[in-house]
């Protein structure tokens, strides 16, 4: 025989119930509107020709061994590439590469058309050579993460270009911005 539940048992059942649902994908992305990400764009060729995607959800992990992380949304037509690659290049873009950005991000259209402003690294991978720093890696893990793939990636080598601006390029609320001295705050 089941013991009747307290009115407090049942409250604590009802909330762990909503817990486990959790929020909508609509209110997920509403949330993260408010959170300003630094941009990068990822590049590859696993022999198919090149693919480049807009990431803003790049961070670094590890200084030793120096590891760096970003995810991919299964739906990108970039994504069965990116999955087979053994070496990536991630660009870290500055305000003045927002084209770039843009460029990486918009579905429909060879990214790779403009064939002046990128070109093949000597180990084969593409990479655009006008952005602030580049950083070629090879990837060490892949993980399923709901419909994205998170890709865990060991910088094997950075170049720093003088690019003109070093001042980041960020996103936040689905719009672009450049951070300077003008946005620096008092500590």
């Amino acid at each position: 025989m089941s013991m009747p539940h307290s009115v407090a048992q049942v409250a604590d059942e009802q909330r762990d119930r909503q817990l486990d649902a959790g929020l909508s994908p609509t209110e997920f992305k509403r949330a993260f509107r408010h959170h300003a990400a630094g941009v990068a764009v990822v590049t590859a060729d696993a022999g198919d020709g090149p693919v480049g995607i807009t990431a803003s959800s790049l961070f670094s992990v590890s200084a030793e061994p120096p590891l760096m992380v970003f995810s991919i949304s299964n739906r990108s037509s970039s994504a069965p590439t990116i999955r087979r690659v053994n070496t990536l290049v991630v660009h870290l873009l500055g305000r003045d590469q927002v084209e770039i950005a843009r460029l990486c991000s918009t579905s429909g259209i060879d990214r790779f058309a403009d064939t002046s402003i990128w070109r093949r690294l000597p180990t084969g991978e593409p990479h655009f050579p006008g952005v602030p720093v580049w950083i070629r890696a090879r990837v060490v893990n892949r993980m399923a993460a709901g419909e994205s793939t998170v890709i865990a990636m060991h910088a094997l080598e950075a170049v720093y270009t003088d690019s003109g601006s070093t001042e980041p390029l960020v996103y936040h609320d689905r719009t672009w911005h450049g951070l300077g001295t003008g946005s620096r705050l008092q500590a």
